[in-house]
């Protein structure tokens, strides 16, 4: 038996598996639903006006503190961080969630409106 009929063998046997646990399906199902409901929110976040003058605020802000920010799109996430401080954009189905984080440790999260002035955000991050 070659290499391949064993990989094919292996790939058979773990599609067996998945389809005997039910749990696996039905946990990709609920990721889809997220994902599916989520998607709307983060267009809006990529393409709002909001984020264009987050970004230009967050490098005035940063300058002003004379520290470098740095902005990031991780997937449909917005991220800036600034002295070991993070502020992450990220969609759910509710919303625009505002999540602040002190290292690896959330220490806040709101929803936040895209329409509102994102200098006020950024004044709680960095304060």
């Amino acid at each position: 038996m070659g290499f391949l009929d064993n990989l094919e063998n292996s790939l058979k046997s773990l599609e067996r598996v998945e389809e005997r646990d039910t749990s696996a399906h039905e946990r990709r199902q609920s990721e889809r639903e997220t994902a599916l409901a989520t998607a709307p929110w983060a267009e809006k976040l990529k393409g709002s006006p909001y984020t264009s003058e987050l970004m230009n605020k967050a490098a005035e802000a940063g300058h002003r503190i004379r520290a470098k920010v740095y902005m990031a799109w991780l997937g449909t996430t917005f991220r800036l961080e600034a002295r070991g401080r993070k502020l992450e954009l990220r969609p759910t189905p509710e919303g625009i969630r505002a999540v602040f984080l002190d290292g690896l440790d959330e220490v806040k999260s709101e929803l936040i409106d895209l329409d509102g002035d994102p200098g006020k955000l950024l004044d709680e991050w960095l304060k």
